[in-house]
């Protein structure tokens, strides 16, 4: 599944992907945010993850840049506690940019085509950007923490939940 926005081209990973992953999520920074990539990151972890079967049903992209094709990150939907779950990340470069939001809102698109009427996502409170791309993409707080790993930190980290229903005019807000 393809998608194309402004200023970004969302594509599936290729195996040949795998450095440019890499270079984007060999970060610390950016790895602290992530619960499931482990940190210290190493090639391995994404020459696997690039080459991992695609599912239709929880679909990730990578972001890129439309023009030139530069890896800006990686988002996806995926089943989490029995909901449907918005994550991503971006590659330090390219941070403060407006591409979490961009991309963002073209997987709410495709959301809504693939039928789903709810969408949850979260942040840990460390994390505030996050927070606010979310709100940017009408995801409304639902007043709830809750301890979640971040394989990054080896803990679970303290996150706000958040939840849009794609079904209602309010969830239609723009960015």
């Amino acid at each position: 599944m393809f998608h194309r926005t402004q200023r970004l081209f969302l594509r599936p990973a290729w195996p040949e992907d795998w450095e440019a992953i890499y270079r984007g999520i060999c970060d610390e920074g950016v790895v602290r945010n992530l619960a499931r990539a482990p940190w210290p990151y190493e090639p391995e972890h994404a020459r696997d993850w690039a080459k991992r079967p695609l599912d239709p049903s929880s679909p990730t992209w990578l972001i890129t840049l439309a023009d030139s094709g530069e890896l800006v990150g990686c988002i996806g939907i995926d089943p989490h506690d029995g909901e449907v779950e918005v994550g991503y990340w971006i590659a330090r470069a390219h941070w403060a940019k407006g591409f979490a939001t961009e991309a963002g809102q073209a997987v709410l698109e495709i959301a809504r085509m693939m039928g789903h009427a709810r969408l949850v996502a979260s942040h840990y409170v460390d994390n505030p950007a996050s927070g606010r791309v979310l709100r940017k993409l009408g995801f409304l707080p639902t007043g709830k923490t809750e301890n979640r790993m971040s394989m990054g930190r080896g803990e679970k980290v303290q996150a706000t939940a958040y939840v849009l229903n794609l079904d209602t005019t309010e969830s239609l807000r723009a960015a």
